[in-house]
């Protein structure tokens, strides 16, 4: 018996199941990204709201508070093109299309992620180290070194932890999503 003979047979997929569960999983990534650009509509309406009616006297305070809303206003720009992509394709109308624009989301997401995080993260970082200058004024020296060390270990751990972990697993779970249906097109050509 050669290997080849010894291989078990691949396993027929399911057309109802696979349908089912890429749903749900695309369901899931949707309805995260959706509550997602919420809450980041809400942040930027108070980081606004802090800008316009509070009076500062510096203007580094200013200007921090505008580069964290420039900052989240890019962010909330790839939500909202993530979530319309992924919102934009029925698969059960055209299961070819659906698959290469999840493709093409996957992709998209993968080259964003790879330098936009450290971008935003660091404008965030930096707005509020504008911020805090005017802030932090009156502070004892000793809680100023606190906050700004602060900045940099939440840089750090967001960077090197919270990032990794977090798309490592939505890639794990998009992957899956793809392969699925991959291997469903396969059954049928």
């Amino acid at each position: 018996m050669s290997v080849w003979q010894a291989q078990p047979p691949k396993e027929h997929l399911s057309v109802d199941e696979v349908v089912k569960q890429v749903k749900r999983g695309i369901r899931s990534f949707t309805s995260r990204l959706y509550w997602s650009i919420v809450a980041m509509i809400a942040t930027v309406a108070a980081a606004f709201i802090l800008m316009f009616f509070i009076a500062f006297k510096s203007p580094a305070t200013t200007i921090g508070i505008l580069i964290i809303l420039v900052a989240m206003a890019m962010y909330l720009y790839f939500m909202i093109r993530h979530y319309q992509i992924l919102n934009k394709h029925d698969l059960t109308q055209n299961p070819i299309d659906y698959l290469d624009s999840l493709k093409k989301y996957q992709k998209d997401r993968s080259r964003t992620i790879g330098w936009f995080f450290y971008f935003y993260t660091l404008l965030i970082s930096a707005g509020l180290a504008l911020y805090f200058l005017e802030v932090l004024e009156n502070a004892p020296p000793s809680f100023k070194i606190i906050t700004y060390s602060s900045i940099i270990l939440w840089f750090l751990f967001n960077t090197f932890y919270i990032k990794p972990r977090m798309f490592k697993n939505e890639e794990e779970k998009l992957n899956l999503l793809i392969d699925r249906l991959e291997r469903l097109q396969q059954q049928f050509d």
